[in-house]
């Protein structure tokens, strides 16, 4: 009965707001913290969907969220949605909702690490990942979802909270993740590919590990996915490239160079953008990726996108970092390269 009063009351919040006004001075959230100990799934699950309904709110970030931070409500949130693949996961997914809306508000996202968030969420997905590689356990994919969003978001938070989840084993248990889904849930792999996106943006550890554990045959692969996942497959290689000659030197030893040539071709501005700051931090970074570019045929796939107007300056630019003749220094491109790339 209990469950069943929680989910009329969910019903009730995203309807109304003047029903939020009203049940906010009443102290609903007290009322809620008072029911997230229960032992009772039904119970759980209601609470977490009335929760959710209520994070929701446009008025969220001032009004409800500093209640829900001052209340008992994050850190057993944050506990039953690790303890989701012991216990029923529909809690689980519900409170891993809440979890996601709270990091979106930007207002709470200190708090949250500070509760330990990140290594515990991490924790959990390395769980997922084995869970998902021994046997495909239907319905799991709607807890993974919300723990990739809030793991990639409070990345990208640039808090410095990588730091306290440099493990290899992290890496390898998204890639086990994504490949698990990309058949039967291929919306997980964009998530998936956002949260490797921060963790290889500013710490070269995993652009280290990506690499060392040849994970890098497997990204390349996630390539033709879809035009959102091109796009941050291409970010992810940008953000290995961007930490120098030797992980340059790396990514063209391991034929990424033919494999850009497709999405190259594409009439897709966003996924040619990508591919041209890629080919240019190689080229920048590994003269030799520029010879075999143009060995490659690629500076005719270039030109088909000179007359595209955000492109065009950045195609000529590269043109004449792989055209330029024998023996001249790849650094010292001309004016207009180093200006376009800026």
């Amino acid at each position: 009965v209990e469950g069943l009063c929680l989910y009329t009351l969910g019903n009730l919040v995203v309807e109304s707001e003047a029903v939020r006004k009203q049940l906010l001075p009443q102290g609903i959230i007290p009322v809620l913290a008072s029911c997230i100990q229960s032992p009772h799934e039904a119970v759980l699950e209601g609470l977490g969907y009335v929760l959710s309904q209520l994070l929701q709110a446009k008025e969220a970030p001032t009004e409800i969220i500093p209640l829900v931070l001052d209340s008992v409500l994050p850190q057993h949130m944050l506990r039953l949605v690790c303890s989701g693949l012991k216990s029923g996961t529909g809690a689980a997914v519900e409170f891993a909702w809440c979890l996601h809306y709270i990091v979106c508000s930007h207002t709470a996202n200190a708090a949250l690490i500070a509760l330990g968030a990140v290594p515990a969420l991490s924790s959990l997905l390395c769980d997922i990942a084995s869970e998902i590689s021994q046997s495909f356990s239907e319905g799991l994919e709607l807890l993974t979802c919300p723990v990739l969003r809030c793991l990639g978001n409070l990345l990208a938070e640039e808090t410095g909270c990588e730091a306290q989840i440099q493990d290899e084993r992290l890496l390898a248990a998204l890639f086990t993740v994504m490949q698990c889904y990309l058949q039967k849930h291929p919306f997980i792999v964009p998530e998936g590919l956002w949260l490797l996106n921060n963790l290889t943006a500013d710490d070269p550890f995993f652009c280290f590990a990506l690499l060392s554990l040849d994970l890098l045959p497997a990204l390349l692969q996630l390539l033709p996915c879809s035009q959102a996942a091109s796009v941050l497959v291409l970010t992810v290689l940008c953000n290995v490239a961007e930490k120098g000659p030797a992980y340059c030197q790396q990514l063209h030893q391991r034929a990424a160079l033919p494999l850009l040539l497709g999405p190259l071709a594409l009439p897709d501005p966003e996924v040619v953008g990508q591919c041209l700051e890629l080919l240019h931090l190689l080229f920048l970074h590994c003269p030799q990726a520029a010879v075999d570019f143009v060995g490659q045929g690629g500076p005719q796939t270039l030109k088909q996108h000179q007359s595209t107007p955000e492109l065009q300056e950045r195609v000529q630019a590269l043109l004449d970092m792989a055209l330029q003749p024998p023996g001249a220094s790849i650094f010292s491109s001309s004016p207009a390269a180093s200006s376009a790339f800026s």
